[in-house]
């Protein structure tokens, strides 16, 4: 009889103690392992997804994913299912306008016809790939975005939580 009045403190400390335990499960707080599986919307039309690839794993806090949905991830347990809607200001910011380059259509790699639209990979300074797109080709030279292909837009997230550990 001692050690089930023992247990039961014991419950009761952690209920009190250590919030992010719940009836439920463990809930996602800093420090936490996630896996959730994804749908992300962006304009009304479906630009990524887990389905096939498995659910997205991180760790809680670590900065490996956008501010605003880290932030809405907190406190879920598994198998919640949410939509989550991230503003730019928490996600990719707002577009630039001072982000575009003209670069001469010989920088360009040889073998295609340069479009408003298409999306290439650039490499900065320290070597790091970026992809730019073209948003405007002109005689001699285009015009490249340097935002973010998601900066100024808000995303929709319809996720459910696989794991938390």
């Amino acid at each position: 009889m001692k050690y089930v009045y023992l247990a039961l403190i014991s419950m009761i400390a952690l209920a009190i103690f250590c919030p992010q335990v719940r009836a439920g499960g463990v809930a996602i707080h800093n420090g936490s392992q996630v896996a959730f599986d994804y749908t992300l919307i962006v304009d009304g039309k479906e630009i990524d997804s887990s389905t096939g690839r498995g659910p997205l794993k991180y760790t809680q806090g670590d900065g490996k994913i956008i501010p605003g949905l880290a932030r809405q991830l907190e406190g879920l347990q598994v198998g919640a299912e949410k939509t989550i809607e991230v503003k730019p200001e928490e996600a990719y910011g707002e577009a630039d306008p001072k982000a575009f380059r003209d670069v001469p259509i010989s920088d360009l790699p040889p073998g295609k016809k340069p479009e408003a639209g298409m999306m290439l990979q650039a490499k900065d300074r320290d070597g790091r790939t970026h992809i730019v797109r073209i948003a405007q080709v002109k005689k001699d030279s285009v015009v490249v975005d340097l935002n973010h292909p998601l900066a100024g837009k808000t995303l929709l997230f319809k996720i459910k939580i696989v794991s938390v550990t």
